[in-house]
């Protein structure tokens, strides 16, 4: 039997290696139509590869899959990211967890993953073929089964053949980008890191917690990342311009006040520019002092009355600046978007429209926040297309029923 892998990326690769483990027989070719494969996972965590997270601090897979939680919650009990974590250590990968519960290689290079991959698919024959654009299943009609795991489309016309099948294809956007602001000011400050910030887009839900850093063209970081794929559709239909809010400090106004008004009463000669109470540098603190209390910043703390206390608060948790568009580059890595969860088995991920056709990775409607989430939907959605196909085939041989 015959099964071809359309994507030679994190996906296609997993899928293809567990498919040869269960199967030695089975003939594996993997599609790839650009010349390089794994080239995602190469560059991925800063070239270290976040192969997946611990998932210690998770309570509620909505937090990390804004698309996609319920088939994940689903699926991970057949392959979870412990499952991964055994996995990769098995086939020559020794990982570690962060202190942010992020598993990376020990090797602290996405290397270590792409040569394993590489290494098992020579020993197990796959066959890789480059620069082959499958854009129709009459393309494939030697193979038994086949698996699309091309990933993220940029556009709709990337999934338009996979459309004309019968599957919905919910339309992709890009999601876990920066955002560009508007700001030249704040944009000043770049390179600083705000350990613990917190963002939320006005007038609606969406809101993110963690690490933020201020770029040349806006801000970045953790908190930043995950709010846009929180709010990835939203952004998308708002041209990405709006505004975002960030709460610099990571705690409410009231805690805010309080300490304000106890720098007041402990520090009273100080001036306001030299002595900052929170964990935030300098050149922000001062940035943010004279956002707030413009001319008056340069008073003493005991010179600070209400209406200056009250500003400085409001512009600490709650500074709204507007948003002009994505980073000038195009730095996402992820979509969201796809076919539709509606269109596949939710046992197997075997298309609904077309018998022994499977969809693995981000090719489908799942995305997960920045994390090593996104590649645990890929290694999970691969290892339940990988039993599938096998339990197809144990089937065929056994009892030479075909679809």
């Amino acid at each position: 039997m015959k099964t071809a892998v359309v994507g030679g990326g994190a996906a296609g690769f997993f899928l293809a290696v567990n498919l040869k483990e269960a199967m030695p027989e089975m003939a594996v070719t993997i599609f790839e139509r650009s010349h390089h494969v794994l080239a995602k996972v190469a560059v991925s965590g800063g070239g270290r590869c976040n192969c997946t997270n611990t998932f210690a601090e998770v309570g509620d897979l909505s937090a990390v899959y804004p698309r996609g939680h319920r088939l994940m919650k689903r699926l991970m009990k057949t392959f979870d990211h412990r499952d991964a974590y055994r996995w990769f250590e098995c086939h020559g990968v020794p990982l570690v967890t962060q202190e942010d519960q992020c598993v990376f290689p020990a090797a602290q290079d996405s290397k270590a993953v792409v040569d394993c991959f590489l290494s098992l698919a020579r020993r197990y024959q796959i066959e890789i073929r480059l620069g082959e654009n499958v854009s129709d299943l009459s393309m494939l009609t030697d193979y038994d089964f086949v698996a699309v795991t091309t990933g993220g489309s940029p556009s709709d016309e990337g999934l338009a053949w996979l459309g004309s099948l019968g599957h919905e294809i919910v339309k992709p956007v890009p999601s876990l980008f920066s955002l560009q602001m508007g700001s030249e000011g704040l944009r000043e400050l770049m390179g600083i890191v705000v350990g613990d910030a917190s963002v939320h887009i006005p007038g609606t839900k969406f809101r993110a917690e963690g690490p933020l850093l201020i770029t040349h063209w806006g801000v970045s970081g953790p908190a930043v990342l995950k709010l846009t794929s929180y709010a990835a559709r939203h952004l998308a239909e708002c041209g990405y311009r709006g505004a975002i809010s960030v709460n610099w400090v990571g705690c409410d106004e009231a805690c805010v006040q309080s300490v304000l008004t106890q720098t007041a009463a402990c520090q009273p000669q100080k001036l306001l520019t030299t002595f900052c109470p929170f964990n935030l540098s300098l050149r922000l603190w001062n940035h943010l002092l004279a956002e707030a209390l413009g001319s008056r910043c340069q008073i003493r703390w005991a010179e600070m009355g209400r209406k200056d206390m009250n500003r400085l608060t409001n512009t600490l948790v709650n500074a709204t600046y507007p948003v002009t568009g994505r980073a000038p580059f195009k730095d996402e890595f992820v979509t969201c978007g796809g076919v539709s969860l509606k269109s596949v088995d939710p046992s197997t991920l075997e298309s609904r429209h077309v018998p022994r056709l499977y969809f693995a990775g981000e090719v489908l409607d799942i995305d997960g926040i920045t994390g090593g989430f996104n590649f645990q939907a890929a290694w999970t959605t691969a290892y339940v297309v990988h039993q599938a196909i096998k339990n197809a085939a144990d089937a065929i041989n056994r009892d030479g029923v075909r679809y």
